[in-house]
């Protein structure tokens, strides 16, 4: 019986595509488009039709179709191919034949409960950081919404963010710094699309109502927010209260904030040790607010590399990283 007949197995299909077996997973959980039959009844097995349903796939998503709407109609299209499906039937593309010209890139993200999920390949995370970094210097936007949204959807918000969206971030900043500030229009292009990805986690409804927010705030000084972006879209997932106030928040507008708002917990987000304004953080560290005789202050913590070398003050955290940091709060609201 000749491989065509049985099918073919998923790794030999991903390397068909040029995407990664994850995202073939990922598309086959979230939207359907998974072979007609299973050998076993569960091993995957791709036949000729199976594959020219992902060809389409590929080729919907790489022109900007949002993947769901891709999905429908590429799972149409196989319905549509009388004896298609089932081991290459008329109408049905042999497997030999090239993909689409520019195929997504590999990519997965945010699970939702219950969903299966694939633990992440360490080879699978480095093949879809290299194909981010692609589409971004292509300038390729329709690639890096389709890219971000898959890994969204096949790892998860946390393990995207430190090990696709960071790693490539820091290669792209790299390679604008020292190519005497070309790609400059790359590292915009490619912030905006994360910023995007992390706005569409969808968030989990608040735990408590009445429990006091996090305020997030970069220090006045400083502009990056990505990093205060994940966070909040962290403690969205985990169904969290948080306030965003983003860049360069000016001293008199945070204390305003927490005093108006009571935190639970304020993160102030520092880039560079140039942007770290320690005198501020114990200011708002040793705020009060509350009434008469029951007045309390926020946790605060510390986030960035800006604020290494000088140890926290007490009551004052530096998490590691997003992972730390939602561990970290988390905790404050789960403690009665």
């Amino acid at each position: 019986m000749s491989e065509t007949t049985l099918g073919i197995t998923t790794g030999a299909v991903a390397r068909h595509l040029g995407v990664s077996p994850t995202t073939l997973r990922s598309w086959d959980q979230r939207y359907g488009i998974g072979p007609a039959a299973r050998q076993d009844g569960r091993h995957r097995r791709w036949t000729s039709g199976d594959i020219a349903m992902l060809e389409e796939m590929c080729r919907l998503t790489a022109s900007g179709v949002p993947p769901a709407e891709a999905a429908r109609a590429a799972r149409a299209a196989r319905g549509g191919r009388s004896g298609a499906v089932a081991d290459g039937g008329p109408g049905a593309r042999p497997v030999g034949r090239p993909g689409p010209a520019h195929p997504p890139e590999p990519a997965a993200g945010l699970v939702h409960p219950g969903a299966v999920q694939d633990e992440p390949d360490e080879r699978d995370v480095l093949r879809e950081s290299r194909g981010l970094a692609r589409a971004a210097v292509r300038l390729d936007g329709p690639a890096l919404d389709a890219l971000l949204g898959d890994l969204m959807a096949g790892h998860g918000l946390v393990t995207v963010w430190e090990e696709v969206m960071v790693p490539t971030l820091h290669a792209v900043g790299r390679k604008w710094q020292s190519s005497g500030d070309r790609y400059v229009e790359v590292e915009h292009l490619l912030s905006w699309h994360v910023s995007t990805a992390l706005r569409r986690v969808p968030p989990a409804p608040v735990r408590r109502t009445a429990a006091p927010p996090v305020l997030l705030a970069c220090v006045p000084a400083e502009q990056h927010t990505l990093p205060l972006e994940a966070l909040a879209a962290g403690l969205g997932e985990r169904g969290l209260p948080a306030r965003m106030f983003g860049a360069a928040v000016p001293a008199e507008a945070l204390d305003a904030a927490v005093r108006r708002t009571g935190p639970a917990a304020v993160v102030l987000w520092s880039q560079a040790r140039s942007t770290a304004d320690h005198a501020l953080a114990r200011y708002v560290a040793e705020s009060t607010f509350g009434v008469k005789g029951a007045r309390t202050h926020p946790v605060m913590l510390l986030a960035g590399p800006g604020w290494a070398g000088r140890a926290p003050g007490p009551g004052t955290l530096r998490p590691g990283g997003l992972r730390e940091a939602l561990d970290l709060i988390s905790r404050l609201y789960d403690t009665p």
